[in-house]
């Protein structure tokens, strides 16, 4: 299983970032640049914990492999069918949520720019779609090669998430466009349907 473990961390980076920057670029010609978030801001902290998650998707299957760290009770056929299952919900998942995106889609935050709020397709569903289709990913390759490497993994992805979402991209979205936000995060789950709406005070 660690060499499967490996070739589908592969696969999500060429499917997710590859294909997704390669079809950006078909449809408009550009990409939008990776921004340089100033060290220590929640955007570096969220990408630092974003890299460093990656490195444990490398090792966990490394440590799999050697039996370093192995979870027992997970280490079962039912668990990898369940993370199989997880890994290809989660891909179509943040695939076709990419796609729904459209020209508004980035492969970051970029203060500068002015985009449309997607509110249609899965968007309709949850308000980050995307993320929770590489939240289910990761949990599926986690319960693959099952250890506590992988675990850490899915931890620093987690942690990455959050603060990526409620201090960077939900700050940047309520300046872009305001009330229409906060409207559609007053109705809409976070991650899951129903969970994480906005509270709006009466008359606000």
């Amino acid at each position: 299983m660690p060499i499967l473990a490996l070739v589908l961390v592969v696969v999500w980076v060429a499917v997710v970032v590859g294909w997704r920057t390669w079809l950006q670029v078909r449809q408009t010609g550009t990409v939008a640049p990776l921004v340089r978030p100033a060290a220590g801001s929640p955007a570096w902290w969220a990408r630092l914990l974003t890299s460093l998650g990656f490195l444990m998707a490398i090792l966990a299957p490394i440590a799999h492999a050697l039996g370093v760290g192995r979870i027992a009770v997970l280490d079962q056929p039912a668990a990898l069918l369940l993370g199989l299952g997880l890994y290809l919900v989660g891909l179509v998942l943040t695939v076709v949520a990419q796609v729904a995106m459209g020209d508004a889609w980035r492969g970051d935050v970029d203060p500068s720019a002015s985009t449309r709020l997607v509110t249609d397709g899965p968007f309709r569903i949850v308000r980050n779609p995307i993320m929770s289709g590489i939240l289910l990913t990761w949990i599926g390759l986690a319960l693959i090669v099952p250890t506590v490497v992988a675990v850490a993994m899915l931890i620093l992805f987690l942690v990455a998430l959050e603060i990526q979402v409620r201090l960077v991209e939900e700050p940047y979205l309520l300046r872009a466009h305001g009330e229409a936000y906060r409207r559609y995060a007053s109705r809409t789950g976070r991650f899951v349907p129903g969970i994480g709406r906005w509270r709006v005070e009466p008359g606000s």
